[in-house]
């Protein structure tokens, strides 16, 4: 039987990142790289995946878990070597062998799709993807031989007449399994690198009689890998773009690309206008007729249809159709903001759920709260949830009036139809609807002013006449 395998490279130091942290986990639209590599492999139909490892390895198993197999390279000796660490996986099988770049993040499914269809159909010993580039500095050349590829020759080893050449190597192939392995192990060291490169199996097959077969990318794009921090910038932009267009192409309006960012899983509906400044991050799934931002930071939510998100950010919540945030509000993680419901501006909603048509429409905390529907939150009301060493939890029934600059002590219950009045602080339990008034009796002190203020120039003079003297 038959099946398509492919061997993942993601054994190198990457020092050019000048990190502390494996290269192909660094993030690209909110996924690791080697992330986006792994998802786009198998939606091209590939039935197993070898990762190549080395240093940091502990990292990238860390990203991909079970889902794939792993070999170790002990020693950096270069692709033909890595690729032969997983001979003991994969030679002997029939079929097809893809092998790629952890830090090649932009190629496409269909694309990886397109160099295996190729392979098979010619029957060739192994395709390779090309493309044609103004500036190939830095790539290895394709040598042609007509149709096919003589030879592919690192930039450090070539002369002149081959620098010339405008088609360089992607860096990712398609062999026959039998062949692959046929040929890595014939691969030796003689080049300015002292490694055993993958590249060289190419004219091992051409003089054994076999096909090397160029699949030229459309998009030369496409195989941009990631060596440092810029590059790794050009890559998210070039993701980024394509995400934003996909989504414009199923109906949702992004008033300006330019300033707009959306991670690679998040979905959004028709119909959704996200505004500048807006980002959403990886987890989160928007609704049709919703509008978002300007200035607006989703992560990890659930966002209902017609919901409005204004200068706020909403962390691993959920809101309900129809409701608002904004401007300047903070629901943080474990929220649920009902249908109709209104957060205003600079109100924090923390681990709450709030009910239908509830209104908190300005300088309000709720947090650790069950808040019920049609409850109104006065200016200044605050869950006071935490007494200095456990959180607790504050429960406020339907249609409940609470006043402005009200403190709700908590663990409490406000029962529904009550009214708590303005300025109160509440410490015992409200009654369905009872009126809580919780407040120091008011005292007016008749001609208090003036007496301060002869007070307070007696004390002028006094201090005047010690600097006199």
């Amino acid at each position: 039987m038959t099946q398509r395998n492919a061997v993942v490279l993601a054994a190198g130091l990457g020092t050019r990142m000048k990190s502390r942290r494996h290269k192909v986990v660094h993030e690209v639209c909110g996924q690791p790289m080697i992330r986006h590599v792994v998802d786009h492999l198998k939606a091209s139909q590939v039935d197993r995946i070898v990762v190549v490892v080395g240093h940091l390895a502990e990292q990238v198993r860390a990203v991909l878990g079970d889902e794939v197999e792993y070999v170790f390279q002990e020693r950096a000796l270069g692709t033909g070597h890595a690729v032969l660490q997983t001979a003991p996986l994969l030679e002997g099988t029939e079929g097809q062998t893809l092998v790629v770049c952890g830090d090649t993040p932009l190629i496409r499914p269909e694309t990886f799709q397109r160099l295996a269809d190729v392979q098979k159909m010619t029957g060739a010993a192994a395709a390779v993807l090309t493309a044609v580039v103004d500036h190939p500095e830095g790539y290895g050349r394709i040598v042609r031989d007509g149709d096919q590829i003589r030879a592919i020759v690192e930039e450090k080893d070539a002369d002149e007449q081959i620098r010339a050449i405008r088609e360089v190597n992607a860096g990712t192939y398609c062999f026959d399994t039998e062949q692959l392995f046929a040929a890595v192990r014939r691969l030796d060291n003689g080049n300015g690198q002292g490694e055993y490169y993958l590249t060289d199996c190419a004219e091992i097959l051409q003089k054994d009689g076999r096909r090397v077969t160029p699949v030229l990318l459309e998009d030369a794009g496409e195989m941009a890998g990631v060596n440092d921090r810029v590059q790794l910038a050009a890559v998210e932009e070039s993701m980024r773009r394509r995400i934003l267009e996909y989504w414009m192409r199923e109906g949702v309006t992004v008033v300006d690309p330019r300033s707009t960012y959306v991670d690679s899983d998040v979905v959004i509906g028709r119909d959704t206008v996200i505004f500048p400044g807006t980002w959403l991050q990886a987890g989160t799934r928007i609704g049709e007729d919703c509008r978002i931002g300007p200035a607006a930071r989703l992560s990890a939510s659930v966002v209902e249809d017609g919901v409005q998100v204004e200068q706020s950010v909403v962390l691993g919540s959920t809101l309900r159709s129809g409701c608002t945030v904004g401007p300047f509000a903070y629901v943080r993680p474990g929220s649920d903001v009902g249908p109709g419901a209104k957060i205003g501006d600079f109100v924090e909603v923390k681990n709450a759920v709030i009910g239908a048509g509830t209104k908190a429409a300005h300088l309000t905390y709720i947090g650790d709260a069950d808040v019920g529907e049609g409850v109104v939150l006065g200016c200044g009301t605050i869950t006071v949830n935490y007494d200095g060493v456990q959180k607790h939890r504050t429960r406020i029934g339907d249609r409940t009036f609470v006043g402005c600059n009200s403190n709700l002590v908590a663990p409490l219950t406000v029962g529904a139809d009550a009214y708590v009045a303005a300025g109160s602080t509440i410490t015992e339990d409200v009654p369905d609807g009872a009126m809580a008034i919780a407040r120091e009796r008011q005292i007016n002190k008749e001609g208090y002013t003036a007496k301060l203020q002869h007070k307070l120039r007696g004390r002028r003079m006094k201090s005047e006449e010690s600097r006199e003297s």
